[in-house]
């Protein structure tokens, strides 16, 4: 399991586009159809990668908290599917329903998207304002497989909540850490 972590995208850098399927839908979603009225969470994740499967409860669970109060989120998926088919569309549309994630799961086959936000590894979050500014991009939290860490979603809830109650943010905001983006 290599670690690799996330790049840390400019904090302010306004969020590239995108228009790609979503494989619980199959209908095709841009940045500005996904955005919140708050703001938009948009994470890089895949379906097999350990740091993503360790994690992937408090990411539902974030998200349903968030929605609500006018976040936007979205999860996408940029992997070489020729090199590692389990992370397939339709085996994105499989690991959605069996982990009950009912935001879009997008696939980014040609990974330009993965591009333009820099992404580098699964999970990568990038939170940005309702200006389309990004505002944090780092770790969910400290928990990582097998670090004995609970998982609390402690950063990345953190920074929802600044980011909805125009609160300053901690720093430093420390990268994301999980699997390398299988690149093609």
């Amino acid at each position: 399991m290599a670690r690799t972590e996330s790049t840390m995208l400019p904090l302010g850098t306004i969020a590239p586009t995108f228009y790609l399927k979503d494989t619980n839908s199959n209908d095709f979603y841009s940045f500005g159809d996904l955005k919140g009225s708050k703001g938009t969470l948009v994470i890089f994740i895949c379906n097999h990668c350990p740091f993503v499967l360790h994690v992937i409860s408090e990411i539902v669970m974030i998200a349903n908290d968030y929605r609500v109060q006018g976040i936007g989120v979205v999860a996408i998926s940029s992997n070489d599917i020729i090199k590692y088919p389990e992370d397939s569309p339709e085996l994105m549309t499989e690991f959605a329903m069996e982990h009950k994630i009912d935001f879009p799961y997008l696939y980014d086959d040609s990974q330009e998207t993965a591009k333009s936000y820099q992404a580098a590894c699964t999970p990568d979050f990038y939170l940005f304002d309702n200006q389309d500014q990004l505002f944090y991009r780092g770790q969910l939290d400290d928990s990582r497989p097998g670090n004995g860490i609970p998982l609390s979603g402690s950063d990345l809830r953190g920074a929802i909540d600044a980011l909805l109650y125009n609160r300053s943010l901690k720093e430093p905001q420390r990268p994301s850490v999980g699997c390398g983006i299988k690149w093609k």
